[in-house]
């Protein structure tokens, strides 16, 4: 962060007397204090960060903001902490005159967020938020990192309520946006994909009149919002021959993933991405088709695409004791699940597939009969042996051992597939790990990795 006077962070949203305080760190962690800092006291589910406001001055923050009322003049009253800290980001983001852009969608965003910061560097400085830095926390952290070298920026915006995109979008800025696809993660909290759709189109909502939003043509529901939206609109798909940019001959039986690219205005342009499964061909040409439709050079784009390299644990492949492993265990939905499995089946291998599936969560109604596909289609793909663990995997084991994958086991233990894999697992054999990031299966994993 560039030191900022707290006047201009805190204009429009408070007033102080501590306008000409010198900014340069800004925090909503308590345990986090350095003298002169600004702590953000943000109320959430299981805390409240009023009540370590008092402490956070006496650790050295030289002011806080808060939603409580303290008879302490260090402390700067709001009515929600967290609007507040947007909106500091946003008057900060406002000093700078970056090419910012924002991806959201139900599945690949965080891929997709890669694939745009790997293109972008390749025409100027570019900021990106890091990891799962994508919420209303972790963006304006993001935004805060900004400063006169940047040239371009490339934010995730994730969600979980009406609303959150929304805040993100305002606080960030951006001229252009990527709406991947809109499938049924956060049906518990939203309801419906109508609902999920209306929470992505908020990422219009901190964007110009002329931006430019990019959406993918093979998904009906954001087909069907393209004829409501004023703002300028770029297209991709796999499927449907009309989007302006499109996928060929694309080769995923193997690692790595090879493909043209069909530019109804550029031409054609032979990709190289170093992941495997369609579903990273989808992620590819959105981050192709904005930047290109931004006006950075097109076969300079194509090409960047080479140079992504998988984050965290999303498809991120290793070879451990001769075994190939897909660590792909961030996140899981049923649309990602799916894609998952079938890039496990498509891949050459000389032994045996193993899947190991942990619970899919926030999946509402539809999480029994979700579970029960996934199990049912390990059983159509070929899956030699599934490996569950979570009480809803519990229901895609007893679907798959009906329909015939020849070892299905579940676990109460989920440590207990390591020690199983270690038994079962040859060289030249192949795993998949897959679930939604609150099962934490890199414990799994590491044990895994352990020699025996």
């Amino acid at each position: 962060m560039v030191t900022t006077k707290l006047g201009l962070l805190l204009e429009g949203i408070a007033e102080t007397t501590f306008d000409d305080l010198p900014v340069d760190y800004i925090t909503t962690d308590s345990r986090k204090i350095e003298d002169g800092c600004v702590f953000i006291a943000v109320v959430g589910e299981r805390f409240d960060g009023n009540d370590f406001a008092l402490e956070a001055l006496e650790k050295g923050a030289a002011v806080a903001i808060v939603s409580r009322h303290f008879d302490d003049k260090r402390c700067i009253y709001v009515p929600n902490t967290l609007d507040a800290y947007s909106a500091m980001a946003c008057n900060y983001r406002k000093q700078y005159d970056p090419l910012v852009v924002a991806v959201t969608g139900s599945v690949g965003k965080t891929t997709t967020k890669e694939m745009v910061a790997t293109i972008f560097s390749k025409f100027g400085n570019t900021l990106k938020n890091e990891g799962n830095r994508n919420n209303e926390i972790g963006l304006p952290e993001s935004v805060f990192r900004m400063d006169e070298n940047t040239e371009l920026a490339v934010f995730e915006m994730g969600m979980s309520a009406l609303g959150e995109i929304s805040r993100l979008s305002r606080c960030a800025l951006p001229y252009g946006g990527i709406i991947t696809c809109i499938g049924v993660s956060h049906l518990e909290m939203l309801g419906s994909q109508e609902n999920i759709l209306k929470a992505k189109m908020e990422i219009l909502d901190g964007m110009p009149a002329d931006g430019l939003l990019v959406l993918n043509g093979d998904d009906p529901f954001l087909n069907s919002a393209r004829e409501n939206l004023t703002c300028k609109v770029a297209t991709f798909a796999i499927e449907n021959d009309s989007c302006d940019v499109t996928a060929r001959d694309i080769s995923c039986k193997g690692f790595p993933t090879t493909f043209s690219i069909k530019d109804k205005e550029h031409g054609t342009f032979y990709v190289t991405i170093p992941c495997s499964g369609i579903h990273s061909v989808k992620d590819a040409l959105a981050a192709y088709t904005l930047a290109t439709r931004l006006g950075l050079d097109p076969g300079k784009s194509a090409a960047a695409l080479s140079e992504y390299a998988p984050s965290g644990m999303r498809q991120r492949f290793r070879t451990v004791r001769g075994i190939t492993v897909i660590e792909d265990c961030y996140n899981a939905n049923p649309d990602s699940m799916e894609a998952s499995l079938k890039t496990l089946a498509d891949l050459p291998s000389n032994g045996i597939k193993v899947a190991v599936l942990g619970d899919m969560l926030e999946l509402g109604d539809i999480a029994d009969d979700a579970h029960r596909t996934a199990g049912a289609l390990a059983a159509a793909l070929g899956i030699d042996i599934l490996l569950c663990c979570g009480e809803k995997m519990k229901l895609a084991a007893e679907a798959a051992e009906e329909a015939g994958v020849a070892c299905v086991r579940h676990f109460e233990d989920k440590m207990e597939i390591a020690e199983y894999l270690r038994e079962c697992t040859h060289s030249g054999d192949m795993v998949l790990f897959k679930a939604s990031r609150g099962m934490a299966l890199e414990d799994i994993i590491e044990e895994f990795y352990k020699e025996n």
